[in-house]
């Protein structure tokens, strides 16, 4: 299958790698930035591999290349009017976090999806981590029984160092803060594990050591579910003096897990009423070995979604899913700017919209 990737920045090293490991052709990379494509195909000995061609404007690629499959990891403030444009040339679309930062163009990304005929991902990767997987099973199981709460801690470090990287890092254009670039993947996985629907969101955000830039770098949400059960999350770049941990709980009447390490890649506790077969060994804990945060999880997006394509079904990250992880970030925002709880569905709200919120 014909493969692009859009945007060559600092996770296209995991598309390409993905793209790679799931034997898809890769026809086309682009980016504004040539000497980042370089570094890029460099990375993986393919500057001279004269069948992928490169671009500084994607709208030509796909007119030249016609790709059939598209990933799109630019900053997010563009993931959603690239998608649209990759969506009207006929292509399935892998779309990196947040899949918009607006309610308004996740809208009309789902809409386009269905509308075309084209298969949307949300590249939420830490899906597939095996941890998350083994909880995913036990709630689909009904092991935890009633559910009382969960929460999530994403706990991390990111300096100016980082931030000058790409001016566009920590705007409300282009980017939002901890919460939406970071904390978006937890967020994520707590409101998938929760049961998805919500009442109504609480929260608190502050900018306190990154002056620099225009939204949080830690925030705090309380989140009430509509089957009763509360979330807690909190998000941070402001941990010193490295990353610590991304950490979900999910506690129910029947059992208690704790799904920890960096990005939510161990399980460090594993308890339920009746034994089954595959307790023993996560009572003694698993240990997802990952380079970085970012997991293992993209190859594996990648692969569902050539599966998707080939059977005609929905991938098992869907742009839905993307959109509802993207609501709740919004919503949290919109309760910190407001000073009010937030009830959803969330209309009409944008990170453009926090114009004047204090942090």
């Amino acid at each position: 299958m014909r493969f692009a990737l859009i945007g060559c920045g600092r996770i296209a090293v995991n598309h390409i790698r993905a793209a790679l490991e799931n034997k898809l052709a890769i026809a086309a990379i682009c980016d504004i930035d040539p000497a980042r494509m370089e570094g890029l195909l460099q990375a993986y000995n393919l500057q001279t591999d004269a069948s992928i061609r490169r671009y500084t404007d994607y709208k030509i690629m796909l007119r030249e290349t016609a790709p059939a499959l598209t990933a799109i990891a630019t900053e997010s403030g563009k993931h959603a009017q690239i998608a649209l444009t990759c969506m009207e040339a006929g292509c399935h679309v892998i779309i990196e976090k947040p899949i918009a930062l607006s309610m308004a163009d996740a809208d009309a990304i789902v809409a386009a999806g269905k509308e075309k005929g084209v298969k949307v991902c949300a590249c939420h990767q830490n899906r597939f981590n095996q941890s998350i997987q083994h909880l995913r099973g036990a709630v689909e199981a009904g092991r935890f029984g009633k559910l009382s709460h969960g929460s999530v801690h994403v706990r991390w470090n990111r300096n100016e160092g980082y931030y000058a990287q790409a001016p566009w890092r920590g705007t409300r254009a282009q980017d939002g803060g901890a919460l939406m670039n970071q904390s978006i993947h937890g967020i994520d996985l707590l409101r998938w594990m929760m049961g998805n629907e919500i009442d109504e969101v609480f929260a608190y955000t502050r900018r306190q050591f990154h002056p620099y830039l225009e939204c949080e770098d830690v925030g705090l949400a309380v989140v009430k579910f509509k089957n009763g059960a509360i979330g807690a999350i909190e998000g941070t770049t402001n941990v010193f003096p490295e990353n610590l941990e991304e950490t979900l709980y999910i506690f129910g009447q029947n059992g208690t897990v704790k799904v920890g390490g960096k990005s939510c890649n161990t399980i460090d506790v594993w308890e339920f009423a009746g034994e089954e077969a595959e307790d023993a060994a996560l009572k003694n804990g698993l240990r997802e070995k990952t380079e970085n945060v970012y997991g293992n999880g993209h190859a594996y997006v990648y692969a569902d979604m050539l599966a998707a394509i080939k059977e005609n079904r929905p991938p098992y990250i869907t742009g839905e899913d993307g959109r509802r992880a993207l609501e709740l970030v919004l919503a949290i925002y919109k309760s910190a700017g407001e000073g009010r709880p937030v009830q959803l569905p969330l209309r009409g709200f944008s990170t453009k919209d926090m114009q004047g919120y204090g942090f």
